[in-house]
């Protein structure tokens, strides 16, 4: 039966375009950051003032460089695949992070309810009004920049999406006949929570993280290009933008080669989670 949903699974996202290339589009994110060394082995950092502001190589046939250098002669193309790594171990660390903190609070708010549900959600409905790179730029400027600063930043502002979704599926679900039969049985409300309900919210949750994972990345992006995030030399997208605005008639790619990673990067999480709804959903068909 498993071996059976497993194959319907698998021929349901061969058979949605949006799944399969977000799958794609990140597959290369994901092979450059793994394989980044092999690719650019002269790595990310390497200064050679004497080649800076170089052309792509495709524009002019004798420089060495796929996509030229940037003000200091670093490689731009190696900045960029090494960017990847940042881009997803920021992306995936603060997802994670405002997940389990969206989780948890949704699961106490929607199966207890009452005033401890009422003050979740009065926290949540008032992060959810404030915008995420506002209160995240106030929360970097108060505690230092710094990259694992911005991670914690985006975390601590982007999991109320989280909590108002499991707290709608989790009301609906505690009162099922499922769950009352648990309950007279004996079941701990720690045992229901965990083995019943949180079993039935996890296709929406996946889905929801898919989709919260480009905001995390952009987020960062952000407060990197205004010099709150990642700090020189490392190669965040968000820095080598910053870096390229300066340069943008002299050297237009030092500033197009970080926009094309970052929206590639982002429309492949957005239809990899677009995909994963319409397969998820029940309501759907593909």
């Amino acid at each position: 039966m498993k071996q059976k949903k497993k194959n319907r699974f698998w021929f349901r996202a061969l058979r949605n375009p949006s799944f399969v290339i977000g799958a794609i589009l990140l597959l290369l994110v994901i092979f450059c950051a793994i394989f980044a060394d092999v690719l650019c082995p002269q790595g990310y950092d390497a200064v050679n003032i004497m080649d800076k502001l170089k052309q792509p190589s495709f524009i002019d046939p004798t420089s060495p460089y796929p996509l030229g250098t940037d003000h200091v002669g670093r490689d731009l193309l190696a900045r960029i695949i090494h960017g990847s790594r940042i881009a997803l171990q920021v992306g995936l660390v603060a997802v994670a992070i405002e997940t389990v903190i969206g989780v948890i609070l949704g699961l106490l708010s929607g199966y207890y309810g009452g005033k401890l549900g009422n003050a979740i959600m009065f926290v949540t409905d008032l992060t959810w009004s404030i915008p995420p790179v506002v209160l995240a730029l106030a929360i970097v400027t108060a505690i230092g920049s710094s990259l694992m600063n911005v991670v914690i930043s985006i975390a601590v502002v982007s999991w109320a999406q989280f909590t108002r979704i499991v707290r709608s599926k989790t009301q609906a679900l505690k009162n099922t006949p499922f769950i009352e039969a648990a309950r007279a049985i004996g079941e701990s409300d720690f045992s229901i929570i965990v083995r019943y309900i949180l079993p039935n919210v996890t296709s929406q949750v996946l889905v929801i993280a898919t989709l919260a994972l480009p905001t995390a990345i952009l987020s960062t992006s952000s407060l990197s290009f205004m010099g709150l995030g990642a700090q020189q030399p490392l190669p965040d997208w968000g820095n080598i933008l910053s870096d390229g605005i300066n340069y943008m008639r002299q050297s237009p790619f030092l500033t197009i080669a970080p926009g094309v990673a970052l929206v590639i990067t982002v429309l492949g999480f957005n239809l990899l989670g677009e995909g994963l709804r319409e397969m998820l959903d029940p309501k759907m068909k593909v």
